[in-house]
C-alpha cells in the first residue's frame, strides 16, 4: 500500500505557495502604483512650490524701492 500523505502534503504546499505569489504580486502592483501616484504629486507640489518661491520672490522684490536713474519726477 502507498503512502500517499507525501503527494497530498505537496500539492497543498504548491496551492500555499502559488497563493503567496498571487498575494505578492498584487501587493508589488499596489505597491507601484502608489510610488508613481507619489512621483506625480511630489512633481505637483514641486511645481507648486516653484510658483510661490517665483510670486514671493516678485512681490518682495516690489516692497524696496528701485534705486534711482536720475530721471525720476521729483529733481
Amino acid at each position: 500500500m502507498l503512502n500517499w500523505h507525501p503527494v497530498v502534503e505537496y500539492e497543498v504546499r504548491e496551492i500555499e505557495f502559488k497563493n503567496r505569489k498571487i498575494e505578492h504580486e498584487k501587493r508589488m502592483q499596489h505597491l507601484l502604483s502608489e510610488t508613481e501616484q507619489l512621483k506625480k504629486e511630489n512633481a505637483r507640489l514641486a511645481a507648486s512650490n516653484a510658483r510661490l518661491e517665483r510670486f514671493e520672490r516678485d512681490h518682495s522684490s516690489g516692497l524696496t524701492p528701485h534705486p534711482s536713474t536720475g530721471d525720476s519726477w521729483s529733481s
